[in-house]
Formats: structure tokens, C-alpha cells, sequence
């Protein structure tokens, strides 16, 4: 068989521990046979980063502005015992935070819906997609600890030299404080990407903040999404038939254990992070879930919505036999492969990715799974695979359906 010819390169982005294990076997299996994969590489592992003061983040971030579409492994954000364990310079922030403030955008993650496994919320029929706002907050702060008593403010100082402050707290001992920014082009981006998958999905959209508490920050991000909702895309909704709906985050969080699903769940950016891991793993798994980053100045990172799998990666060292399951790792491959065909206007690279997509759905409807998904399936797993065989089984198939083809 005769590989598929690509146009331009995709940024490879590799990761750490059990998933950057899995990574080249993902590509040695399932890709190389079909596709004549071109790439340009950055690892991302936490010791690289290490080794380069975190350069190698920017580096590969630039490299998705150039060549628009990048594919990323999981990665490890450090904490002080990740520090003590890897021999690291610091903590280096999430690499993932770093690269969506390059790059701007939303977070679109969508469970992946196998028949074989029900969601664990009854009322969940459909797939709830969630669009995570993947600029600012939390993950581009600054931080301060206190050793004593004091005062802090937020001080701006603009264009002109006009000061503005706000005292945050009088301290009358040791404390924490926090800065968080967003900007405005940012959240207007985030509130059109959302309206717009809505549309191309013909979904309804939610979206819900704290405004009643946060009065500037909160309400600016209400207000920017209910604006252009009534003015660029009221009637484009009322056409489609779906709708727009605002409330505050609590209350949405209480509704949408009551919903069917089939809708847009948009999320700033650290709801995003917290709600997007609760509806995976309510719809079966962290690894079932499709993740891309949309940057609206036309960029797409294409990335697994889960960790590195650490505790697996500990008993792989040791020689055990792990069950990871690859599914979010497989399909961010076939995302970016389908985006880069549909960019370079190559019907064939976005036809192999339907077709490896649609041989893991139906290899685990099957019954052909790894144990997180045997455990909760119903019927029952006829085979519990392990990481390789899993990847293994997916290429046979895989193969014995082009054959069948030709």
C-alpha cells in the first residue's frame, strides 16, 4: 500500500512518562504504515525543559505559529517533590499554560462516545463539549508570599502615566496574594470561537461566570458574550434552531447534572480545567476525550486532555504490564493529521484519520479494551489488553480494513 504524501510538516510536541512510552509506538503502529509522517520535533519532557530554562516551550510554540498545526504529548507542570525527583532547576510553569498565551484560543475538549459504555450521570445522553477559554487567569498569574505584616495593592500605570490603585488587603502578618489579568481581544475571541462551534455543531451554548461576586473581572467576561450574542449572533442561533444561555456558575454546575447533554459548555479558563476532567470521567474515562486548542489567528494544537499517567509509568520501570489506555493520545494524532489535510487540501490524510478513529470505536465496542474501560463497560470486555496490545490490535484492524478496501 502505497503511503500517503504529506504537504507540510506538523510540530510534534512529546511529553512525559507512560505517555511518552506510548508516543512512538502511536506513531511506529498506527501511522507510519499509512502515512509518510513528516514532523518537526520538540521534547517537551520535563528534563529537556530543564536543560534549556523552558526555551524549548517557546520554541515549539513559535513553531505552531509558522506551520499552524501542532500534535502534544502529556506533560508534567512541577511541583517541589517533581523538582526533587527530576533533579530540576525550579518549578517550571505548565507548559500548556505557556502555550496557549502564545497562542491565544479556546480549549474545545468532547467526550469520546463508545455504545458499550454509559455515562456514569443518568440524564447524559448526548456528548457535552466543553469550550475552555485558554488565555490568562490562574495559569499567567503573579504570586507573592508575605513573611510579615503589610499593605497590598494592585497598582496599574497606563500608556500616559496615569496611576490607578486598589488596595487589596491590610496584612497583620505572613500572607499569600495573587494577580490574575485578562484582555478583553481575548475574551471577544473566546465568546466567537464558542458561538461559532455551537453553530458548526448546531448545539446550544451555556456559559456562566461569578459576576454577582467578582463585579469588574467576571461581569466584563458577561457582558462581552451576551454583546456580541445579541448583536452578530442572535439570529444566526434563532435560524439554526439552538440557543444562548447565561446563568452563574454554581447554578449551571446544578443543571447540568440535569441536562441530556448535546450542548457547548463554555468555561473560563480554570473552570475549564477542573469541569472538563469531571465530564470525561462521568462519561467513562480522562483518556476518552478529544482535545484542540483553536487560535483565532488560525492556529490548532491538537493534545491529550490527560497527565502522563504516572502511576503506570512507575510500574513500567519495575517490568510490570500496564493497561493505559491510548485512545486521547490516538486521537489527538488523527485531529492534527484531519486539520492538515483539510489545510493542505489532502482528502486522503483527513480520510485516514476517520478511518483510525472510527477502527478504535468499534475495536472497543468489540469488546477489545484496556482495563479503565473494562471495568465500567457493560456488556463485559470479551479481552482486557495491555498498552501494547491495545495499540497492536487497533493496527491489525486497522490494516484488514484498507485491505478490505482496495
Amino acid at each position: 500500500m502505497q503511503k500517503i504524501k504529506m504537504k507540510t510538516h506538523l510540530v510534534e510536541l512529546d511529553g512525559d512518562e507512560m505517555t511518552r512510552v506510548l508516543w512512538p509506538v502511536i506513531k511506529e503502529k498506527l501511522i507510519h504504515p499509512f502515512v509518510d509522517l513528516k514532523t518537526e520535533y520538540y521534547d517537551l519532557g520535563i528534563q529537556h525543559r530543564d536543560d534549556t530554562d523552558d526555551q524549548v516551550t517557546v520554541d515549539a510554540a513559535n513553531a505552531i505559529k509558522k506551520y499552524g498545526v501542532g500534535v502534544k504529548n502529556a506533560t508534567i507542570t512541577p511541583n517541589r517533590e517533581r523538582v526533587a525527583e527530576y533533579g530540576l532547576k525550579k518549578q517550571w510553569k505548565s507548559p500548556n499554560g505557556t502555550i496557549r498565551a502564545m497562542l491565544d484560543g479556546t480549549v474545545f475538549r468532547k467526550p469520546i462516545i463508545v455504545n458499550n459504555i454509559k455515562p456514569a450521570v443518568k440524564s447524559w445522553k448526548k456528548p457535552i463539549s466543553i469550550g475552555r477559554h485558554a488565555y490568562g487567569d490562574v495559569y499567567k498569574n503573579a504570586e507573592i508570599k508575605t513573611e510579615r505584616g503589610g499593605k497590598a495593592e494592585i497598582v496599574f500605570t497606563d500608556a500616559l502615566g496615569n496611576e490607578t490603585r486598589e488596595t487589596i488587603m491590610e496584612f497583620s502578618g505572613p500572607g499569600i496574594i495573587q494577580g490574575m489579568h485578562n484582555t478583553e481581544a481575548s475574551i471577544s475571541s473566546f465568546a466567537r470561537a464558542c458561538f461559532e462551534y455551537s453553530l458548526a455543531e448546531t448545539i446550544d451554548c451555556w456559559f456562566a461566570t461569578k459576576d454577582t461576586v467578582s463585579k469588574i473581572y467576571d461581569q466584563t467576561f458577561k457582558n462581552i458574550f451576551e454583546g456580541l450574542y445579541e448583536t452578530e449572533y442572535k439570529k444566526k442561533f434563532t435560524a439554526a434552531g439552538i440557543s444562548f444561555f447565561y446563568t452563574l456558575i454554581d447554578d449551571l454546575v446544578a443543571r447540568i447534572m440535569k441536562t441530556e447533554g448535546g450542548i457547548l459548555w463554555a468555561c473560563k479558563n480554570y473552570d475549564g480545567d477542573v469541569m472538563s476532567d469531571m465530564v470525561a470521567s462521568a462519561f467513562g474515562s480522562l483518556a476518552m476525550m478529544s482535545s484542540v486548542l483553536v487560535s483565532p489567528h488560525g492556529y490548532f494544537e491538537y493534545e491529550a486532555a490527560h497527565g502522563t499517567v504516572q502511576r503506570h509509568y512507575y510500574k513500567h520501570l519495575k517490568g510490570e504490564k500496564t493497561s493505559t489506555n491510548a485512545v486521547a493520545l490516538i486521537f489527538a494524532w488523527t485531529g492534527a493529521l484531519r486539520k492538515r489535510g483539510e489545510l493542505d487540501g489532502l482528502p486522503l490524510l483527513s480520510d485516514f484519520s476517520d478511518r483510525l478513529e472510527k477502527t478504535v470505536i468499534e475495536t472497543i465496542e468489540d469488546g477489545y479494551m484496556t482495563g479503565d474501560l473494562a471495568a465500567i463497560c457493560d456488556p463485559g470486555a470479551k479481552k482486557i489488553l495491555d498498552s501494547y496490545e491495545f495499540i497492536d490490535t487497533l493496527a491489525k484492524r486497522l490494516l484488514e480494513g484498507y485491505s478490505e478496501s482496495i
